[in-house]
């Protein structure tokens, strides 16, 4: 049997894209909870150039990086394939994955700023919506309406953002100004396919509320201490 391990952070979305992808293969793994603050040499040892969640480690040896690991999954073990078969499919999720990547960070950072740094935020937020709301209108999931790469990928859009957005009290997105967008996002997190592999909504707002209340206070001390 082959040895799985995943190193993570219980309340990241990716590394809930790498669990998902493992429990979609039906792959039984060790699951390593890590410290955000006091990261284990397993994980330094396994991720010395990021030094970052998540990490798989299968038969001894590491990959990183969330949806590298997710495509390695998929490849590696018996299961529903997540990537499409017909290339320009795969590719086109390729595409949507690697868009939803790359804007990660700005959605995050927008609701730790403030004041005009968060307004500007918002605007980057903005532009990245309207893509996504005119791409998602009338649309289940992201390539031929089947669940698949991409959607694993959009876990953040779909749940984290909500979460953000409730936690903060920073309105980003509402259903007037972005209605294709909310509606794909309330059709996936109540999709059977999605619900059962995301974590407790519940449990992660609570954590957000106060990952964000504590990034205020510091945010709040450090600019008393530079007055």
């Amino acid at each position: 049997m082959a040895e799985v391990k995943l190193l993570g952070f219980w309340y990241s979305p990716f590394t809930h894209r790498v669990e998902w992808a493992l429990k979609i293969k039906g792959v039984k793994y060790e699951y390593i909870e890590e410290d955000r603050n006091n990261k284990s040499s397993l994980l330094l040892q396994s991720n010395p150039v990021h030094k970052k969640t998540p990490v798989l480690i299968h038969n001894g040896k590491p990959i990183a990086e969330s949806m590298v690991i997710v495509e390695y999954i998929d490849e590696t073990f018996e299961g529903p394939p997540i990537l499409p078969k017909d290339p320009y499919d795969r590719a086109l999720a390729r595409f949507w994955a690697k868009f939803l990547d790359d804007k990660t960070a700005a959605m995050v950072n927008t609701f730790l700023r403030e004041g005009e740094e968060q307004e500007k935020g918002k605007e980057e937020v903005w532009e990245m919506l309207k893509i996504l709301d005119n791409e998602l209108k009338d649309k289940k999931f992201f390539v031929n309406d089947k669940f698949g790469f991409a959607d694993v990928a959009a876990n953040f859009m779909g749940l984290w953002l909500g979460l953000f957005q409730e936690g903060s009290g920073v309105v980003v997105v509402t259903s007037e100004n972005f209605p294709n967008f909310c509606a794909w996002r309330d059709e996936y997190v109540n999709c059977s396919q999605v619900k059962k592999y995301l974590p407790p909504r519940d449990e992660l707002l609570a954590f957000f509320k106060a990952f964000l209340s504590a990034a205020s206070a510091s945010a709040s001390a450090s600019t008393s201490a530079k007055k």
